[in-house]
């Protein structure tokens, strides 16, 4: 859920901006930052839930090593928000615990065993 921002990006006056969701909520950001930026601009703070204890978690390296900004963007789950450049119109929810990953199962191959 959005509250105040804690970040303020200091050349935002009169920047071309972009609207995006975030768990169904309308936000309006400014253009060229990555999704994590942009959220921590609009005052998100929650970004995921840990898998194991259920505790709030949040963007902490913004360079891809942590994984604490693990966001669904567009259907996709499990998307690294600090790497990802935020995009008009983007869908991006809250990652609530652990998610699998959309793999395409392998098809089973029949071998026959002659003697």
């Amino acid at each position: 859920m959005p509250t105040d921002s804690l970040f303020r990006r200091v050349d935002a006056e009169g920047a071309r901006t972009v609207e995006v969701t975030f768990d169904d909520q309308p936000l309006s950001v400014p253009a060229g930052l990555t999704v994590a930026a942009a959220l921590l601009l609009g005052g998100v703070r929650q970004f995921r839930t840990s898998p194991v204890g259920g505790g709030p978690r949040a963007p902490y390296c913004m360079m891809g090593v942590c994984f604490e900004c693990l966001v669904e963007i567009d259907g996709v789950p499990s998307r690294q928000s600090c790497l990802i450049e935020v995009a008009d119109g983007m869908r991006i929810r809250s990652q609530q615990g652990a998610r699998d990953l959309p793999f395409p199962q392998p098809e089973a191959v029949v071998m026959e065993v002659q003697p």
